[in-house]
């Protein structure tokens, strides 16, 4: 990591984007939205085409889960996204093939008391991954520059410092040679109200769409100008951000999987395994794929 006088030169450049835009809040992207210049309905793929790519997809993120188990890769990935924009389903089926032992799950959560007596990174350098496991966050440390930042339970000289911080933090997990993937699932105010109604009017379901979930949505603009600032300032070389558009899901998942695979065939170059060797686990993968669909009922 190059550094100048004992400080991160990548925590300087964003020190001096943050200078460069506005700093009050919500005025920074005035008149220059990139999320909102992204087609969501040109992204489309059929559940039938989704199920034949499905198998493959998932058997090769698992040989490649083994082979960075093996040779001590570890890899981060952060699931962030609009509420209802796929986020849970996405993690089952990334994981739902995956060797239990390999990796591990974080659904972050507000900061416990406890928690909040410590530096707000704290939390989130307990989880790090040690050597070979992968470690999927779903929602991370940039709740402290998105809903902290909205809802103002930070001032925003705290929310200029968390991005540094955050910029230093990965910054220090790449250098350790971990590999970090981040997605951003993306779904129009529209779509996203349309799914909250969709659930409220399953009696099963009903129970996932709170007050909260309404005023968040009702917040979208603000949201909206929080993620596009987040998102210009944390993306980088070492922890690139993947914008996924999410409203159709099964081309979100499929992308998901094809980044994270992309990512780490790159990662472990010459020693990642060859696609040959997953031909030859087809008719193994078949037996359990029959036996998943049978407990899920077929909702891959």
């Amino acid at each position: 990591m190059r550094r100048l006088n004992g400080v991160c030169v990548a925590a300087l450049v964003v020190e001096v984007k943050i200078e460069v835009l506005d700093t009050r809040f919500g005025c920074a992207f005035q008149g220059r939205v990139m999320l909102e210049n992204i087609d969501l309905k040109k992204k489309r793929l059929s559940r039938e085409e989704y199920k034949q790519l499905l198998p493959d997809l998932q058997r090769r993120l698992y040989d490649l889960q083994k082979a960075c188990w093996d040779l001590g890769v570890s890899t981060v990935v952060v699931i962030e996204g609009w509420d209802a924009s796929g986020k849970g389903t996405t993690i089952s089926t990334l994981t739902q093939r995956l060797d239990p032992r390999g990796f591990k799950l974080y659904p972050i959560t507000a900061p416990r008391t406890y928690e909040q007596q410590r530096p707000w990174l704290w939390r989130f350098w307990l989880k790090a991954p040690n050597r070979g496991e992968m470690v999927i966050f779903d929602h991370s440390w940039y709740s402290r520059v998105l809903e902290e930042r909205v809802q103002r339970t930070i001032p925003e000289k705290a929310v200029h410092q968390a991005l540094l911080d955050i910029v230093e933090f990965e910054r220090m997990l790449s250098d350790d040679g971990t590999a970090i993937l981040k997605f951003f699932l993306h779904i129009s105010k529209k779509e996203q109200s349309k799914r909250f109604r969709a659930l409220e009017a399953d009696p099963l379901e009903t129970w996932r769409v709170t007050r909260a979930d309404w005023e968040r949505h009702r917040q979208y603009g603000k949201y909206l100008a929080a993620i596009e600032e987040m998102l210009e300032l944390t993306d980088s070389e070492y922890a690139p951000w993947t914008i996924v558009e999410a409203t159709s899901k099964w081309y979100e998942r499929k992308k998901v999987f094809e980044t994270i695979i992309t990512a780490m065939e790159k990662r472990l170059g010459a020693s990642a395994p060859s696609k040959t060797q997953a031909a030859t686990a087809k008719p193994h993968d078949a037996e359990l794929r029959a036996a998943m669909e049978s407990l899920g009922k077929g909702k891959l």
